[in-house]
């Protein structure tokens, strides 16, 4: 019998190990327990729920978890799952970083007085943009136009609302395929190593029920080596789980950015924390967060101990 509930907060990013432990059932089978799966717009709608005491474990990037953090939302990060999951893309006719001789300024001043359009606000994505506006003395003259859903923005994209975007493997792909845009900046060139999501969970569910907390995590890592390993079988399983899109979709999803691993290694932490002043000066946070407010280690180095497989 089913005796243990658990309520998981998810996004709708395809390369998340959410949908492979949807589409298996590997919660339900192997920890006999009652997953209650609830998608939300973006990672800051996942904290605000933690703070509501909602849910138990959420699938976020990691800004918007410093973010709540830093207001008293008592969450902590305990495993990883990908990093480098922000990519910017434009219209067909733009140029992309290549073209531009890796000049990321030259990039960004062809959209001077347009709009990007982006996830909401105070997501991964909306940092790394608004901080990379900033940077090239854009912020005022680039509009970044928030999308409580990121699923819209293709759209957006195609219809001349926003000029270019910034989000998601999904979204690129699903861009390319309504409008065929393309990739302006690739991945590694936005943010190196960013943690683009990791295995959040409750300071209660870390205190009270941490050996599910561990049994979690070891099918996270089960589900990011199926990804990694068996991408054709992954995406099958994915598919035939959302129905709305076909294996090859998602497979494409997984090629953009193949960083999949359930580790917390030093460079991941690294890339975490300069997040902590590119977030002050934006005016997110106004404590000084340290490595110990972000992240518990004691689960995933267990579950973990090795090195990482993110580049592979």
């Amino acid at each position: 019998m089913t005796n243990k509930k658990l309520r998981i907060g998810y996004l709708s990013t395809f390369y998340h190990t959410s949908f492979i432990l949807m589409g298996t059932r590997w919660l339900e089978e192997k920890l006999n327990i009652n997953a209650q799966w609830s998608m939300f717009g973006g990672g800051p709608a996942i904290v605000d729920a933690f703070s509501r005491g909602e849910v138990d474990i959420g699938y976020i990037g990691l800004p918007p978890v410093m973010i709540g953090i830093d207001r008293g939302v008592p969450i902590i990060c305990v495993g990883g799952g990908h990093v480098e999951g922000t990519v910017m893309i434009g219209p067909p006719g733009c140029g992309t970083l290549e073209d531009m001789g890796g000049d990321t300024g030259s990039v960004l001043e062809q959209f001077r007085g347009g709009c990007i359009g982006c996830p909401p606000s105070g997501s991964i994505h909306d940092v790394i943009i608004r901080n990379l506006l900033e940077e090239h003395d854009l912020g005022e003259s680039v509009e970044v136009r928030n999308f409580a859903w990121a699923d819209f923005i293709p759209d957006a994209l195609a219809n001349g609302q926003v000029d270019a975007a910034i989000g998601t493997p999904p979204l690129s792909v699903a861009a390319a395929r309504v409008c065929g845009a393309k990739v302006v900046i690739p991945p590694s060139k936005l943010w190196p190593f960013n943690p683009s999501y990791g295995i959040i969970v409750s300071h209660e569910l870390l205190r009270d029920r941490g050996g599910l907390v561990e049994d979690f995590l070891r099918l996270h890592e089960d589900a990011s080596n199926l990804i990694r390993d068996e991408p054709e079988r992954a995406a099958r399983v994915v598919s035939e789980l959302v129905e709305v899109v076909d294996s090859d979709f998602i497979l494409q999803t997984y090629r953009v950015s193949p960083r999949y691993c359930a580790g917390l290694p030093r460079e991941y932490i690294d890339s975490t924390m300069a997040f902590v002043p590119v977030l002050r000066n934006l005016g997110y946070v106004v404590n000084e967060l340290d490595e110990g407010d972000v992240f518990d280690m004691t689960v995933i180095e267990k579950v973990h101990p090795g090195e990482h497989h993110y580049f592979l």
